[in-house]
């Protein structure tokens, strides 16, 4: 049980990160699926890896139907818990190229418990549908037709590809974005943001956030530079580079206590999608 522990949880965790988009719910799957099988007769089992793959999809989904209620009646937008490069690295067999990017995991949000499952099996795992098809209990020509449909959900062409990492923030990029914010200046935010720019931030309802999508570079700059003139410009908020979901972000904190995340998407070199992760219960594993 300890080497099937140590050689999968990593895989288990990352299935049910990307499925749950928690953090603290993938640990309590993993944790859950170890118990559970603790009393199995492998030498029954055949092949560990999708026996506890499909356990770990059919807890996730579980999880899922009991979470949208909870999710339809959430303050303002729900995004993903960001997650530290360090705190993944703690699973030694996760690997990078196996998780979506954390503009992917807010797109997931558009998809029922069921597509989810197949779209991250497929994209993010690389499962043949075959294998799809046996873990999710659905045949191998509906798994394929649920992938297409999830992507017309999410806004994807067939043949896109998809992003297991964000370009990386560039030096010049950060000084600029942070140089503006600090001095209010609306004209150099507006050149660093796409013009259809989209701003998401999540507070729970626990601490003051937008409760609706800003929309638009201007409007973006125009909340950003408000935001610091009414509430950062007098807090000693320090900005912290951290790796996280596969990227690069940044992190705010206030007496070593991180406040806000920030992370971003980009397209043809500017920011096209922010996301202000707020809520300090989705903060606690940077």
């Amino acid at each position: 049980m300890e080497a099937l522990y140590q050689t999968y949880k990593g895989l288990l965790f990352g299935l049910a990160y990307q499925m749950t988009g928690s953090a603290a719910d993938a640990e309590d799957v993993v944790q859950d699926v170890f118990l559970k099988v603790h009393d199995v007769s492998w030498d029954q089992v055949g092949e560990p890896k999708a026996y506890l793959c499909k356990m770990t999809t059919n807890r996730c989904l579980d999880l899922l139907k009991s979470a949208r209620k909870k999710r339809e009646l959430y303050t303002g937008p729900w995004l993903p818990e960001p997650v530290a490069a360090t705190y993944i690295d703690s699973y030694e067999s996760v690997l990078q190229k196996d998780l979506l990017s954390y503009a992917m995991l807010v797109l997931l949000e558009k998809l029922s418990p069921g597509e989810r499952a197949v779209f991250v099996l497929r994209e993010a795992f690389g499962f043949e549908y075959h294998e799809i098809a046996e873990l999710v209990g659905k045949s191998e020509a509906n798994c394929r037709k649920i992938i297409s449909r999830a992507k017309g959900k999410m806004g994807l062409e067939p043949d896109d590809p998809i992003a297991t990492s964000e370009k990386e923030l560039s030096p010049e990029w950060l000084g600029k974005f942070l140089s503006a914010l600090e001095e209010c200046k609306v004209d150099t935010l507006l050149s660093l943001l796409d013009k259809d720019a989209v701003l998401l931030t999540d507070g729970g309802g626990k601490v003051s956030a937008a409760l609706h999508p800003i929309l638009s570079a201007e409007r973006i700059a125009q909340f950003l530079v408000g935001l610091q003139r009414k509430f950062y410009a007098h807090r000693n908020l320090q900005p912290e580079l951290v790796s996280m979901n596969g990227q690069t972000g940044l992190v705010f904190r206030e007496g070593g206590k991180p406040e806000t995340v920030v992370l971003f998407a980009f397209h043809n070199g500017v920011a096209d999608r922010l996301y202000f992760v707020r809520n300090p219960e989705k903060l606690q594993f940077l």
